[in-house]
Order: C-alpha cells, then structure tokens, then sequence
C-alpha cells in the first residue's frame, strides 16, 4: 500500500511500520520458555490464550478481532471500566518474569490510591530483583513516572515499599520535600529530574545515581546545579512574586561574574 512506509523489528519481535500517519506495533503471538527476570526465551504460538497469559497486565491482555470482536481472558475490559489496574493471575510470577513490571505497573495505575494488598506485597517483597535490570530500562520508566499526573504518589510508594535503594535514588530521599516541589511545579511541566533533585542530599548521591542510571550529561548537571543552590531557589510563603527568588539568583550570578 502506498500509505504504509516499511518500519524495522526489533529483539522483542515487533515490527514497527507507519500508517496513515500513525505508528502501529505488530507482534507474534508467543509463551515464555523460560525467564531470568530480565529476558525470556519464548517459543511462538497460534493461541490466543497462550499468549495473554504471558502478558503483564489484565488491561494489555485484551485482543480485538477484525469484526470487532472483544477477546478478553482476564476481565481487562472490566478493569478498565472500574479504573483498575492488575497483574495477569499471580502478581509474584508476573514480576519474577521481568522485574521492570514493578515500576511499569506504577507508571500505568489509573487510580493511585487504588492498590491490591497482595499486589503491593509481592511488589515489596521483590524489589530487590531490580538490581539485576540495566540502568538505562530503569531510567526510561522512572522519567515516564515522574511526568505523570500521579508522580508525588508514585514516588513516596516507591520509598514506602523499599525500592529505592535499587532504582539509583537515594534511599533516605527526602520525600516530603519532593511533594511539596512537585505541588509546586507539577502545572509547569517540569523536568524529571527537577523533581528527582529534590530526594538528593549531597553530590555523591547524584554521583552514585549517574552510575547506576547513565543519566545524560545535562540531566546530570541540572542535578547538581539543583542541589547547589536549592536553598537559594526556594520561594518564601509570604513572597507573592514567584519568579523572585530566580531573577534575584540571576542578578547576583551576574555581579559574581562582573567581579
């Protein structure tokens, strides 16, 4: 067709082509052999049900048939409509497979307030699996998380069930801080690490996140810089004028520099 521009595939065994515009993702139908918590081997398959029991979450289990027909094994559509968000039969089995779902599995949550206990218990009780995955898959959905309407949440979950120590943030992170940041900012669409910043005490815990992450080199600078001059930054409760602390931080790094 002449509206479709040929796409590349990928280790994942997605092709990825474009259509009218739009990015379309077509996949194989597969079950996983066997896991490490990081890859899977899989052997392909033509069940339906096979391969939505490997998936993730009931919500991404749903198929839809070219007659419009609805092929949902695991109530996603149900979810959906209650604004729920769940692992595919066993939490545990689920994160074991690929320990990335834990952060994937906050970054999608409709509801933040909304979690299953048991979900929040396997979640706890398998963090220490994300010391296996790479830095920069890490990275990927902890900036996805930290745009999102529910960020501050997210965040403070991630310290509430021990996962921080893991993820390359700090794991005394000042919390109550970085809520009132995001509070603070979260109209302005600020960047990930304008809130991370908040949770980092000292340089050497930047330092120590830049290894573990591989955050790019001006991510890594608006952190530091952050850290600098945060007490400088900072906006007094009875200051009406919300731009002065930063035109006040300008003009005095302008005189420094005259000098």
């Amino acid at each position: 067709h002449q509206n479709v521009i040929p796409g590349r595939v990928d280790k994942a065994l997605k092709t990825f082509f474009k259509l009218h515009n739009e990015n379309f993702e077509v996949t194989t139908l597969r079950v996983d052999v066997q896991t490490d918590g990081r890859h899977a081997e899989v052997e392909f398959t033509t069940d339906w049900l096979k391969d939505a029991e490997r998936r993730d979450l009931t919500i991404n289990s749903m198929f839809l048939g070219l007659d419009g027909t609805l092929y949902d094994y695991f109530k996603g559509y149900e979810d959906l409509q209650n604004r729920k968000v769940r692992f595919v039969g066993s939490a545990e089995q689920r994160i074991q497979e690929d320990y990335l779902r834990i952060l994937f599995y906050g970054r999608v949550a409709l509801d933040p307030d909304d979690h299953e206990p048991e979900t929040l218990t396997a979640i706890r009780e398998n963090g220490r699996g994300l010391a296996a995955v790479s830095g920069e898959r890490i990275w990927v959905e902890i900036k996805k998380m930290v745009v999102g309407n529910h960020a501050a949440h997210l965040l403070e979950l991630m310290y509430r069930l021990e996962l921080a120590q893991y993820t390359g943030l700090p794991p005394d992170g000042d919390v109550e801080e970085m809520k009132e940041v995001w509070q603070n900012a979260k109209d302005h669409s600020p960047k990930p690490m304008t809130i991370l910043a908040t949770l980092f005490r000292c340089p050497e815990e930047v330092e120590k996140m830049d290894i573990r992450l591989k955050v790019s080199k001006e991510e890594k600078t608006l952190a530091l810089f952050l850290i600098k001059y945060r007490r400088e930054l900072r906006k007094s409760k009875d200051e009406p004028d919300s731009l002065k602390p930063f035109t006040d931080f300008i003009i005095d790094v302008s005189f420094s520099l005259l000098s």
